[in-house]
């Protein structure tokens, strides 16, 4: 029997079959990655049941030498999930683990399993009114782990912070098969590094995520959307200024989108309709939010809130949402950008931050230089204006090849994006993670002595290599010199 043989017969042997695959049918759904960029090879997939067998599992592969692909809803926009086109890894999916392990509705905390949903965990905590104060579009699919894996973003970052901020202790598997158990949530703790940190955003490259105990507020009692129409991003950035002075911890969303995004979105969705009369440049979506039973000081809040904006010139025109209903069309709109401008044609997506208050700069001057530097392409930014992280994409050429395109032009768009990043002392990735798509990038324009610390972590806790190989670290000068 040879040495893959015999890991396969452990393999199955250890996990039982519905714990451990080869069945090609079973484990082709999950080599390609969400945008159908990077398809791989695996040996087989694995789904335990608990850490124990996690733990088990990854010192059967050290013993091995077996690589390791952690993957959780196989929603991430980096590939960073997604094993390599040499068949010898083998992926471990934890969505067979998705139990609630405590729920502290008092202490508002709650301890699962990584492969919990997200949409489950936001059903399960609203059930008892509260709510987990992160959101994303793959919602129905993201896992905890996955999460705090790529130390996702979304939507609510600007008044809750990344999933960086909504983990109060993690549990892990290291690449020897050992258990990190961080789940207590202490307040305070002194003794030495904080290692749950060290996990989050490493993209299953130190450790397998296999809990976490995440901290949970209190539900919304209401709400009010506005959707605003402005002439400039500039404009935009100085309404955030005003909203954020007047409503304080009251102002939950505030995403910016040009007009471009909106007429894509609207050619999109057949029954989709423009909330504002008239044309404008950019556009606002703005969500501001009270506790039960302040529905009349939240009205009074946004009345004032936008009469004085428009008193102070900071906006065109608005219209705040009437209903539920109304307010969750007002964010389908803007939920909706991404697979209308997929529908457009190819394009090149940057998830990309520069300081705050250089964003409109940012936005204003790199999109005209890519649009005259590549000739037939369109620059669009929209997002999260107050987290400094704006999608800017670049859209192809018409009659553009999907997949050609960006192979060849499409590296230098980015290449030519990520300079301008740097120069404005920004970051290539904001969210997404930097998987195998960013690496080499990261690898480029990083910073020399982070990216030594970060190789000597990677090195110190995975010294075979086995953990999700070829993702977020960049290799050293020397070695990727041919």
């Amino acid at each position: 029997m040879s040495d893959t043989e015999s890991f396969l017969s452990a393999a199955q042997e250890l996990l039982g079959p519905r714990g451990f695959t080869v069945d090609p049918e079973l484990v082709e759904p999950w080599l390609t990655d969400w945008r159908g960029r990077y398809t791989g090879r695996a040996l087989g997939l694995a789904s335990p049941a608990s850490t124990d067998e996690v733990s088990a599992f990854v010192k059967l592969c050290a013993q091995h030498g077996v690589p390791i692909v952690p993957q959780g809803g196989n929603s991430g926009m980096s590939g960073g999930a997604t094993p390599d086109e040499s068949g010898t890894s083998v992926i471990i999916s934890l969505r067979r683990m998705n139990a609630v392990r405590a729920f502290d509705i008092a202490a508002q905390q709650i301890t699962c399993d990584a492969g919990l949903v997200l949409q489950t965990l936001h059903e399960t905590v609203e059930a008892e009114g509260l709510r987990f104060p992160l959101t994303l579009g793959g919602k129905g699919s993201a896992t905890v782990g996955g999460l705090i894996s790529t130390n996702a973003g979304g939507t609510q970052v600007l008044r809750h912070g990344t999933m960086r901020a909504q983990v109060l202790g993690v549990e892990a598997v290291l690449a020897d098969g050992s258990v990190y158990s961080g789940l207590v949530p202490l307040k305070k703790d002194n003794r030495g590094f904080d290692l749950k940190q060290l996990l989050i955003g490493s993209e299953g490259t130190l450790g397998i995520v296999t809990g976490a105990t995440l901290k949970l507020v209190p539900q919304i009692g209401e709400r009010r959307v506005a959707w605003v129409g402005l002439p400039s991003l500039s404009k935009a950035r100085k309404l955030l200024l005003h909203c954020e002075a007047v409503a304080g911890d009251a102002l939950e969303g505030f995403e910016v989108l040009p007009a471009h995004c909106l007429q894509s979105v609207l050619a999109h969705l057949p029954d989709a309709r423009s909330p504002l009369d008239g044309e404008h440049a950019w556009h606002a979506l703005v969500e501001l939010v009270a506790g039960e039973g302040r529905t009349d000081a939240l009205d009074t809040l946004v009345e004032d809130l936008f009469a004085s904006a428009m008193e102070a010139d900071l906006l065109e025109d608005a219209v705040i949402s009437a209903s539920e209903s109304q307010a969750e069309a007002f964010w389908q709109l803007r939920d909706s950008i991404a697979p209308a401008e997929r529908a457009i044609g190819p394009a090149m997506q940057h998830d990309i931050s520069v300081p705050v208050a250089r964003m409109p700069e940012f936005v204003e001057t790199v999109s005209p230089e890519v649009e005259a530097r590549f000739e037939g392409t369109c620059a669009v930014g929209f997002g999260h204006l107050g987290d400094g992280n704006i999608h800017f994409h670049v859209l192809a050429p018409e009659g553009a090849v999907r997949g050609e395109w960006e192979a060849t032009q499409g590296k230098q768009v980015s290449a030519f994006v990520h300079d301008r990043v740097a120069a404005f002392g920004g970051s290539l990735s904001a969210e997404h993670g930097i998987g195998q798509m960013k690496r080499d990038e990261l690898g480029r324009l990083g910073d020399p002595v982070a990216l030594a610390m970060m190789r000597s972590v990677k090195q110190a806790l995975d010294p075979r290599g086995i953990l999700n190989p070829g993702k977020l670290v960049p290799l050293a000068p020397e070695a990727a010199t041919p």
